[in-house]
């Protein structure tokens, strides 16, 4: 029988730390975490042990650190009901070895998620996936992904290379700045009643003598194709769809290596070389129904006014003066900047000043290099593959902060962006995001950078009735029921919790309405049969009371 060891820092005989635990465990053993954040980072070297919430929200936290928050290599890894954030390194990294994953959150800000090298066996679970540059990355390994949701990375979803086989079943990849799923280098993934959507190249990308499969599944709302399959790249799609997607949506390069079967397009992009009226009000209210932001929504809608006017009188011979389309966002975490800036570009697009709106959002560690001359050449790929749309610089602060390691080269990126800006200033809209007072910094970096930008433009916190209005929101899309007395004790929770330092905004209200669902499901489960639909959907008051304690 294996043996459980607890981890309860405010609990007299228990260990103060997941760490302190990992060191006692023998293999086999079982790690129960009390709930709480844990600040720490754990290395693994040929262990066989399970982390394991013991009946509540368990954070590993790590966002500061720059290291990865578990590392393993050879042994074996379980994890079950865990939320792990990285920082500027993965939350998990695997190097041989065993992983399975339970219904655990993952979320990093740069890299990869999840980075597995082999040879290696993965599972996953019921997980999810967030952001990061890449949210899976998984090469030389044998991997199993189910009931998965990856959302969120600035570049590709999910990546399978070097010989990795990947299964993914009744998962959704969602909301990536290139890819959803990028297989090369003889990768071999199988996709299964998956859902592709909103990638801003490609939806499925197989390349570099990779083979795939691809059964029943939904690709929609791709900048570019659905599925693309490169030269001698061999596969299969059955009973597959695309949904306003890039033609051609199935873009096979060599067809005798791919065996179609019922593929079908549902509904193809319409496509005009006029940019519509109707598009621009589309998207402004498609802004109008972003919660609060008032004096955002203003500000873009004057940029938009002034946009529209100049294009007005160059159409009718007058002289129109020079406009700047480049912003800088300043404000505090979860305050929906990445989404605006998405939006504007897509508005610059739809009135013909950018000739495709594509978004890419990016970080330091995307421009600046490893060596002396690296950063200019790296930062001038990365403008070019935006020229067209929307560069948009997360932290841009990061770039120019005072005793940051290898700081001359990221002055030396913030030079080459300035240059860049100023001779494609009609061909690519820069905007720096990053809180107020570190931005006003940046911006004095470069003599010349403060004038390369038209407009600052300030996303003040959300109000405590905002985040109410969201989490409200949540709950509707992912079609739940708010008992009625809940909204009073969300209301109550964040006029408290948005006085802290830290506060995330929206991406709080987001954890917020996770453990309202997670305290929903430990109450369902206690009732000790399956629950009527109405129970599914409803979140009682004590749900919510749970939540916020």
């Amino acid at each position: 029988m294996s043996r459980t060891l607890l981890v309860a820092p405010d609990r007299p005989g228990a260990y103060p730390s997941i760490g302190a635990a990992v060191l006692d465990a023998p293999d086999g053993a079982v790690v129960s975490i009390a709930p709480g954040v844990y600040r720490e980072t754990i290395d693994l070297a040929d262990r066989s042990v399970t982390l394991t919430a013991d009946a509540g929200e368990v954070v590993i936290d790590a966002s500061s650190a720059q290291s990865p928050v578990l590392r393993s290599s050879g042994g074996r890894l379980v994890l079950r009901e865990l939320t792990i954030r990285g920082g500027d390194a993965p939350a998990v990294d695997l190097n041989g070895g065993t992983l399975r994953a339970e219904r655990c959150t993952l979320t990093t800000t740069f890299g990869a998620v999840a980075l597995v090298a082999g040879p290696a066996e993965v599972s996953l679970s019921h997980c999810q996936i967030d952001g990061g540059e890449h949210g899976l990355v998984l090469e030389d390994c044998t991997a199993q992904i189910e009931h998965t949701k990856v959302s969120g990375a600035s570049a590709d979803g999910v990546i399978v290379r070097l010989g990795a086989a990947v299964v993914l079943r009744d998962c959704q990849v969602t909301d990536c700045g290139r890819r959803g799923v990028y297989a090369y280098q003889h990768g071999r993934p199988t996709i299964e009643s998956c859902e592709v959507t909103g990638t801003a190249e490609a939806g499925v990308l197989i390349a570099y003598e990779s083979t795939a499969v691809l059964r029943h599944t939904l690709v929609r709302d791709t900048a570019g194709p659905a599925v693309v399959f490169g030269r001698r790249c061999r596969g299969e799609v059955l009973s597959c769809r695309w949904e306003n997607t890039a033609q051609p949506a199935l873009d096979v390069a060599e067809p005798e290596l791919v065996s179609v079967t019922a593929a079908v397009q549902t509904e193809a992009r319409a496509t005009t070389e006029e940019p519509a009226a109707a598009d621009v009000e589309s998207l402004l209210a498609e802004l109008d129904a972003m919660v609060g932001l008032a004096g955002v929504k203003d500000e873009v809608r004057s940029l938009i006014d002034e946009i529209q006017v100049n294009e007005w009188r160059r159409k009718a011979g007058l002289p129109v003066g020079s406009l700047s389309h480049h912003l800088v966002f300043a404000g505090a975490p979860g305050t929906g900047k990445t989404t605006v800036a998405r939006i504007y570009g897509k508005l610059l697009a739809a009135l013909g000043v950018l000739p495709k709106g594509q978004f890419s959002e990016v970080a330091r560690r995307d421009l600046v290099g490893q060596y002396l001359g690296h950063t200019a050449e790296k930062t001038t790929v990365v403008f070019q593959e935006a020229n067209g749309g929307v560069l948009f610089i997360d932290e841009a602060y990061a770039l120019s902060r005072a005793g940051a390691e290898n700081d001359s080269f990221g002055q030396e990126a913030i030079d080459t962006l300035v240059k860049l800006m100023e001779d494609h200033r009609d061909e690519a809209a820069v905007i720096v995001a990053g809180y107020s007072a570190e931005m006003l910094r940046f911006l004095d970096a470069n003599p010349g950078l403060a004038s390369r930008f038209s407009k600052t433009i300030d996303f003040e916190n959300y109000s405590a009735d905002d985040l109410t209005l969201i989490v409200q929101r949540m709950v509707a899309a992912h079609e739940y029921d708010l008992d009625d007395g809940t909204t009073p004790i969300l209301q109550r929770h964040f006029a408290v919790a948005s006085q802290a330092a830290n506060f995330g905004n929206a991406r709080d209200a987001r954890r917020l309405f996770d453990r309202v669902r997670k305290a929903q499901s430990q109450r369902l489960r206690r009732l000790g049969g399956m629950p009527s639909i109405s129970d599914l959907r409803t979140l009682q008051v004590e749900d919510v009371t749970a939540a916020v304690s």
